[in-house]
Order: C-alpha cells, then structure tokens, then sequence
C-alpha cells in the first residue's frame, strides 16, 4: 500500500474532528495522488530562494568563521583537530570542504547549503501538514515556515543548524509513514535508523529526537512489529553514533560558557527561541500555538464525552494528530535541555532551531482554525503574521546582522587603504570568535597584499580552529618588523567608539607614531602607525 498524503487522518464532521481507524486509501488520479508532493516542491523552492535572497549581505561573524577555516584545512589537519575540538560539528565541515572545493568560500556561497536544505525543511511540514490535516493547513504551513524568522536566519548562517531542522522533520515524516503502515517494510526502519545517525552526526542534540519519537509513537499504539522496527533502528543509529558521544563528552567544556552567559532571559524564551526577538511577532505566534492547542484539547474531550473515554485514554486509531506532533516536537527538546543546563550547560536559543518548523506547524493550525470560524478573521490572521516577520526578515540581511560582526567592512577599508607590503598587526586581547584577525580568513581580498607580522602558527597547523599569534613585543623579537614603515593597527571595539590600546605602546617603542589616518567602523578602529626611515 503507498502512502497517500492527501488522505487526511482526522475525519471533519463539522466542528469535530473525530479521529477514525486508518483504511487503505482508494485509487485515487495521479494528479490528486501527486499534489501534496507539488505543494511541498513549490513551498521548498520559495524557502531556499527566500533564505538566500541577500544572504551574502551580513558580514561573516564568529561561529560561521569557525565553519569556513575548519572546512578550508587539509583532510588530515581538519581530523586531527576534531579530535581536540569541534568533532559535533565535524560532519558539517566535512560537507563544506567539498562544497567549498566546488563552488569557493564567498559568504553566499558557504551559506547557500543551509538555504537549500531549509527548503527540504518546508517541504517536510507541508507534506505532514498535508498528510495529518488538509490540504489548506499544507499551504499555510509552507508560507509560515518560510518566512518564520528563525527558519530564515539559519537559512542564511554557515552552520548545521538548518540541517538539523531538515533532518528531524524528515524523520518526523518516516515516523508518521511507518505508522500509517499495518507492515510497515524494513526499508522504513534502516531509513530511519540511518536518518537518525547521520542527524546526531551533522548536530548532536537531534538524538533528543528519539524521546519527542517515543512520546508519539507512545499515544498511536502502533502494532508490535512496528515498536521493534523503530527500537531496533533507534538501537543501531545510538550504536553508530557511540564514537561521536564520546568525543562530545571529552569536548563539553567548549560550551562551558553557557553556564555563564544569561541563556534564559524572558525575552529569549517567549521570542528569540523562534521568532527573532520580536515581541509583536512573538505575542501573535504564541497566541495562536495556544489556540490551536486549546481547540485541540477540547475536540479530544468532546470525542472522549462522546466514546465514554477518560480523556488521557489511547484512542482507537494509529494516527497521531498535526497538533500533538507539534505540539511535544516545539517543547520537549528545549524543556529537556533547560531542565539540566543548571548541572550541564546545554542550552542557547539557536540549539533548538529545529523546533522551528514544528512552530510553523502550530501557528498554521491556528489560523485554520480561525478560518473555520471566520474566513475572514483567518485571513487577517495569517496576513498580520507574515506581515510581523517581513521586517525580521529584513533586518536579518543587514550588513551587522551576524552578531554585531563587520568584518567585511574592516576587509574593505584595508583593501582601499593600504599600501602593498604594509604590515597589519590584529588586537588579541578579545575572546577569538570576535578577534578582527578572522576579517583576514573571511574576507582574504583586502589583505592581499600586507603581512600579517604577528602570525604564528596558521589554523591549519595546529589542533585548534584558530591562528595562534605573537604580541607585537614577541614579534619584534623576532624580527617580524624589520623592514616595515606602515603598520595598520585593528583593535576591536566592543561598543562602537570604545576601544582598547592593543599593542600601541610596544609598537611606539619600535619607532612607530600614529597618523591621522584612522578609521572607525562598525566594532573595529583601524589606525594607521608610520616609522620614519
């Protein structure tokens, strides 16, 4: 029997959505049978497009730094450093060493594989939308899910985060598969089990997804056979992924700062999980999750009433309903890693982007529930939550969009500044996701042609993601200066207008003055210091 994903699970008589038995789908024309899958190909492609639309605009910042100096290292030095540190993200650089082997390492050219998986993620909700509701909270689930704000930030961000989001939402959809099946073949498990490993390789918490799993398959009472499948592949892809859980546990103390840094401030919670910080956004998107999860609770009641049912009691029927797979996929993971981030820091809002499209789920539920009341309550619904994410979406492609990072700016002014065999000299005294030195990995144009006096050691060579570089004392030790008359000094600001003296004694004791040439961009101050011969 194939899977028909037009053919709804939850009967509409009226204002109750009663559940039924699942039956084998009639025949149905091939236009019908193949357009859930048209939609989901068409929300796709306006996910990608969307997501890559001006994505080359933000300057580069320090996560996606990171990405683009471990995947441009040799094979050999990119292992050997996952095994000091980064190995959860290891996959996700693997892929983008050969991307980048093909296609460079231009901003838009490392983000454009998180836009187009991003649009396998919007594919994903419309096909469950579809196949667990109607065809109408398909289309309303597509349009929300690619303008939503989270979706459209990781879209457009040189890291696994939209591949994670790609990767649950497909498993989501092999579970609800398998479920649909009496015997469900063993294609479906190795599928699964195999989706599953290679998720937990590209971002470590998507194991989380076999308890958000465990909890539907749980309310569905599946057959037996269909349990084991699913333990028997959860089983081998918890087996395959042992090495990769052992690394992240020797590693952990690389995200040791969440302890330190405020992860769960109010307005992170309610906004910044998934709707960018919006509060506007954030107060209608909760509105209608909350809507759609009241209405849902309540028809449940109604037919428990009904049948002579406790409320809590499994139903009759194998199917889960849109509104319960969202609703544990939206919650769960973030409840679980909030519940230990005071033993185990575990926990920042971008860790749970794939809960994303289980949001885009919920808000779509919602607006077709108004809509069955209201057609034209519904409209203005849906039309005031795409209209709160335009300007998210805008601002998320602004050049500073990326953290406050300007290097691209900093790339620039060099570039049109300098002079050829100038010397750059890099504040390192900043943590070295924001040193200005990672302007020079990411935007290499505009210091072609200096030399970077204080380097040490490039990325590559060592065990770590970073340059390891001198002081400008240590350097002129070794004569790194001998020779040079102009120095461009890059100090970072962590507010703009405030900045450090990185350096300016050591290089006044060289002979160096500062000129009054000096240039204050968005996080940096770039001065210019001459030597008289």
């Amino acid at each position: 029997m194939g899977i028909d994903w037009e053919r709804p699970l939850i009967r509409k008589d009226g204002a109750d959505l009663s559940v039924t038995m699942l039956r084998p789908a009639p025949a149905r024309s091939a236009a019908s049978l193949t357009r859930p899958a048209v939609l989901a190909a068409l929300f796709g492609v306006l996910a990608t497009v969307l997501s890559a639309i001006g994505s080359g605009i933000p300057s580069l910042w320090g996560d996606e730094a990171t990405s683009i100096m471990s995947a441009q290292r040799p094979l050999p030095s990119l292992f050997q450093m996952l095994g000091h540190v980064d190995a959860v993200h290891g996959t996700y650089y693997l892929g983008l060493h050969f991307w980048g082997d093909l296609f460079g390492f231009s901003p838009f050219a490392v983000r454009l594989p998180s836009a187009i998986v991003v649009g396998l993620a919007t594919a994903a909700v419309v096909l469950l939308a579809a196949r667990l509701r109607d065809t109408r909270t398909a289309v309303i689930a597509g349009l929300v899910c690619a303008i939503l704000p989270r979706v459209t930030y990781m879209g457009e961000e040189a890291r696994s985060f939209a591949f994670s989001a790609a990767i649950v939402a497909w498993l989501t959809v092999l579970l609800v598969a398998a479920l649909d099946r009496e015997r469900p073949r063993a294609a479906w498990f190795v599928g699964y089990g195999v989706l599953l490993a290679v998720g937990t390789y590209f971002f470590l918490y998507t194991i989380l997804f076999v308890v958000v799993h465990a909890a539907i398959v749980a309310v569905c009472r599946p057959p037996r056979r269909t349990v084991r499948g699913l333990l028997i592949a959860v089983g081998g892809a918890v087996l395959a992924v042992v090495p990769l859980l052992v690394l992240a546990i020797g590693q952990h103390n690389q995200i040791s700062y969440l302890g330190a840094v405020q992860q769960l401030a109010p307005q992170t919670l309610f906004s910044g999980l998934w709707f960018g910080d919006s509060w506007p956004l954030g107060i209608a998107a909760w509105a209608l999750i909350v809507l759609a999860a009241a209405i849902a609770i309540r028809q449940r009641s109604v037919t428990a009433r009904a049948r002579g049912e406790r409320f809590l009691a499994l139903t009759e029927s194998r199917a889960p309903s849109l509104v319960g797979v969202a609703l544990v996929w939206l919650l769960l993971p973030p409840v679980i890693l909030i519940a230990v981030q005071a033993v185990v820091p575990d926990f920042t809002a971008r860790y749970v982007s794939f809960c994303a499209p289980a949001a885009a789920l919920l808000i779509a539920c919602g607006v077709d529930d108004i809509l069955r009341w209201r057609r034209w309550a519904g409209v203005i619904a849906g039309v005031l939550v795409l209209a709160l994410c335009v300007p998210v979406y805008v601002a998320e492609r602004t050049p500073y969009a990326k953290n406050q990072s300007d290097w691209a700016e900093v790339s620039a002014a060099i570039g049109t500044h300098a002079r050829p065999g100038d010397a750059v000299v890099f504040d390192e005294s900043t943590k070295p996701s924001k040193r200005p030195r990672l302007a020079e990995h990411t935007y290499p144009a505009g210091f072609a042609d200096t030399t970077d006096v204080a380097l040490d050691l490039p990325a590559a060579k060592t065990s770590s993601w970073h340059d390891s570089a001198y002081s400008v004392r240590q350097a002129a030790a070794l004569g790194r200066f001998d020779g040079v008359d102009r120095v461009w000094l890059i100090e970072y600001a962590s507010s703009p207008g405030s900045v450090d003296d990185y350096g300016v004694a050591d290089l006044t004791a060289l002979g160096f003055h500062e000129t009054s040439t000096r240039i204050a961009t968005h996080r940096e101050l770039i001065s210019l210091y001459e030597r008289t011969p």
